[in-house]
Formats: C-alpha cells, sequence, structure tokens
C-alpha cells in the first residue's frame, strides 16, 4: 500500500513541539523526515524533562517514524553538506526566528537557487513581519496576545492557564501541516515550492473564529466564564459530583435541553434555556442536584439519554476509554530504554479509506543515520569520516 506522502522528502530543522508534531504527522503518511540536528546534543527535546533514562519522555511522543543525521550549519563545510541534502529533498520546516537561517545562508532564497522546488515552512511566534517579529515567545504569550487567555476562566476569577499548548499544536503544528500540503498542490500545478509564513499567534487568533461573531452579534465583548460556551449557562456547563469528581453537560440543542430537565424532574426549565437572568439560579439548583450522586452514577443515570453528557476524565482513564481504544488513538511504548515504565503515544488521528497512515514506533538515536543519508547524496566513506573528524557532522 502506497502512502499519500511516500516519495516526499523532508528536512526538520525544528525542536521541542510544533515542527516535531508536524514532521510526525507528516512521517506518519509516508514521507521521510530526516531531522537536521547539532552535533552538540541535538533536538533540545531530546532532554526535555521529564526524562526517564536519560532521555524526555516527551521526545517520542513527536518524533516517531524519523531519520536522524547530525550537522553543524554554523560551519562552512556543514552548510554546504545541507545545500546538497536540499538538492534531492521537498520540503524545509524551520522553527528559528525570522531571519536566523538567512545570516546562515540557507534562507529560503538560497534554497530556492539551489533547488525551484523546495518548500520552505517557518513557524514561528509572530511571523515575519511585523513590530514583534524578533520577540522570543512561548504558547502562554502568543494566547495572552490572541485574546484566548483572557476569555478562559470561571466567572470572576483570574485567567486560566491551558492545559494543552493550544498555540504551539493548534497554531504551529496543524497550520504547518496545513501549509505544507497547500504548497504540495501548488507545486504540482506549477512546479515550484513556495515559503510558507506560519506565525502561532495569527493561528491562534484564526481559531476565534465563532468567538469574533459572537462578539458582533451581542455588542460587547464576551465575559471569561460567562457566555453560552464558557459556563455563563445552565444548558452547557461543568458539573462536580458526590465523589468530587465532574461530568460536562453539552445541550445547546433544545431536544437536548428538554430531555435532560425532564429527566432530572426540572421541566420548568426547559422554557428558560437562553434566559440570562435566571442561570444563576438554574445552575445552582442544578449542582445541588449533582452533587447527590457519584460521576459514575450519574453517567449511568444518563446512559440511555442522548443529551450530550459526558464525564471529564483524567488522562489514565481517557486512554483506556472504549471509544479511544476503538479508534487506535492511544498507542503504548512499553519499557521505555528498560526503565520498566510505559510511555503512551497518540494515535493517526486521521483516518484514510485507502491510504491511512501507519505510526511506526521507531525513534531515532542521534545521528544514526547520519552516513546513510550522506552517502545518498554522493558522500563517500572518506569524506563522511573526514567531516566526523572535524566536527562537522
Amino acid at each position: 500500500m502506497s502512502l499519500p506522502l511516500e516519495g516526499i522528502r523532508v528536512l526538520d530543522l525544528s525542536r521541542y513541539l510544533p515542527g516535531p508534531f508536524c514532521t510526525q504527522i507528516l512521517a506518519d503518511f509516508g514521507a521521510e523526515v530526516i531531522k537536521v540536528e547539532d552535533p552538540r546534543g541535538g533536538d533540545l527535546g531530546r532532554t526535555l524533562t521529564p526524562v526517564i533514562e536519560g532521555e524526555s519522555a516527551r521526545f517520542p511522543t513527536v518524533n516517531r517514524n524519523k531519520k536522524s543525521v547530525t550537522l553543524d550549519l554554523k560551519q562552512l563545510a556543514g552548510k554546504d553538506v545541507f545545500k546538497k541534502l536540499v538538492a534531492g529533498a521537498d520540503i524545509v520546516v524551520d522553527q528559528f526566528r525570522p531571519g536566523v537561517m538567512t545570516k546562515m545562508g540557507l534562507g529560503y532564497e538560497s534554497l530556492n537557487a539551489i533547488n525551484k522546488r523546495i518548500i520552505y515552512c517557518a513557524i514561528t511566534g509572530y511571523g515575519w513581519t511585523g513590530p514583534l517579529k524578533d520577540a522570543a515567545g512561548h504558547d502562554l504569550n502568543y494566547l495572552n496576545l490572541a485574546g484566548v487567555t483572557g476569555m478562559t476562566g470561571v466567572y470572576k476569577g483570574r485567567p486560566a492557564m491551558s492545559g494543552v499548548q493550544i498555540a504551539d499544536i493548534a497554531g504551529g503544528t496543524l497550520y504547518a501541516v496545513i501549509a505544507i500540503l497547500l504548497a504540495l498542490a501548488s507545486r504540482e500545478k506549477t512546479g515550484e515550492g513556495q515559503f510558507c509564513d506560519v506565525a502561532m499567534l495569527d493561528c491562534s487568533i484564526s481559531l476565534l473564529a465563532y468567538t469574533l461573531g459572537e462578539w458582533a452579534g451581542w455588542g460587547r465583548l464576551p465575559e471569561m466564564g460567562n457566555d453560552v460556551l464558557t459556563g455563563g449557562y445552565a444548558c452547557y456547563n461543568v458539573y462536580e459530583t458526590k465523589d468530587g469528581k465532574h461530568v460536562s453537560l453539552g445541550a445547546v440543542e433544545d431536544k437536548f435541553w428538554a430531555q435532560f430537565c425532564q429527566k432530572l424532574d426540572r421541566a420548568e426549565y426547559i422554557k428558560t434555556q437562553w434566559k440570562p437572568d435566571l442561570q444563576p439560579d438554574m445552575q445552582s439548583d442544578i449542582r445541588e442536584i449533582m452533587i447527590t450522586k457519584t460521576r459514575d452514577e450519574w453517567v449511568e443515570f444518563f446512559a440511555t439519554d442522548d443529551i450530550c453528557f459526558t464525564p471529564v476524565l483524567t488522562m489514565e482513564e481517557m486512554c483506556n476509554h472504549p471509544q479511544v481504544v476503538a479508534r487506535d488513538m492511544i498507542l503504548k511504548l512499553t519499557n521505555f530504554k528498560g526503565s520498566g515504565r510505559d510511555i503512551p503515544l497518540t494515535g493517526v488521528p486521521i483516518k484514510l479509506s485507502a491510504t491511512p497512515g501507519v505510526a511506526k514506533l521507531t525513534f531515532p538515536a542521534l545521528g544514526q543515520d547520519t552516513d546513510d543519508v550522506l552517502q545518498g547524496v554522493g558522500f563517500s566513506e572518506s569524506q563522511i569520516k573526514e567531516l566526523q573528524q572535524q566536527g562537522i557532522v
């Protein structure tokens, strides 16, 4: 079976999360991904805490099915080697700040002169233009500026930090994959590659599409923890249960809300679903009801009702949930490095009927493929040995 991206070679210069997760998705669908790493330790994500037997437990989660070569891009000989790799590549993924690769003589214009078909995807915090283009940042900073953090939290509380890296993954990883696939589609028509400027701030802002519409429709700014989809309404909320756990109700549609109310013997709330002034009292009453049973008792109570009612799960519970298991969405790297610990990994989330992705649980040691990759672009064994002696690879 041929995978959609077989024959596509990716040179991955990225580190940590956004870029490596992007290239892992490409690898799952057949791309040959070559991590180009600094000989002095490689991807910093290799040693990011927590560490198991000297290696980050996070590294395998975003670096499966890849190759690794070591290359010092600060030295002239290292740059020359990289240019030879680019000549036979399709995609370069860069996660440095704007201009870093350009200053090394390896920016898009230079690489395009070598290979007109090269697609260069630059993942940055703020993009290649604007007053913040050179500023440092992390997921929290991008979400703050995007206005996401200011809307996340309980009513009249302080802004809350997300439990996952929304800007890094939704803004960086996923939009980078989209940009690369769009550029590949364009190349099929034009024969030429292009530069993809993916800014995590830009992409985080794009996630506010519905929220911006709400702002316009209400004629006021969204209020943290007090709007329809953020905790202000009884029909779309999280409720604590007797055992200190929680359940969630997403009964936005009238039919779901009506069924929920009838089951709780609160039919009078059906017609007041969207009355703002009554929400505090309705929520208070429902909270008192929900605290009378445990989470799992409520799940069983509503088991036959189609009302968008689900338990709030821990990660461990999620990994063992029947729906997750049925979709192969959690894989397991057992006995990692002989430690006796297992590392759960995400499965392939995109299900294609004819060419499904394949998650091969192989992970590259630093520089393990250097010799093979360099020989593949014309370097002899003696030349590779010389590069090793010079500290280039």
